[in-house]
């Protein structure tokens, strides 16, 4: 069998679809309070590295790191 090597499709200027645009990476804040689709609900601990991590206390002293593009956290 042939190996298939995964490629990204370019867009064309004439293909009446829009471009796949990348997601803005969210930005959080000392305390706020997020949501995690499996987590549940938590409040933002501390941030590392400019942003690039985030420390979220899910409660119960359970501190749960998170890392960007942070897809499954979400702003309350």
């Amino acid at each position: 069998m042939p190996a298939y090597r995964a490629t990204t499709r370019r867009h064309l200027s004439t293909s009446p679809f829009a471009a796949q645009t990348a997601d803005a990476i969210k930005t959080f804040d000392v305390g706020e309070r997020v949501s995690h689709d499996r987590e549940g609900l938590g409040r933002v601990h501390s941030i590392e590295h400019d942003g690039a991590a985030v420390i979220v206390d899910f409660g119960g002293g359970r501190l749960v790191r998170q890392v960007a593009p942070f897809a499954k956290l979400h702003t309350l």
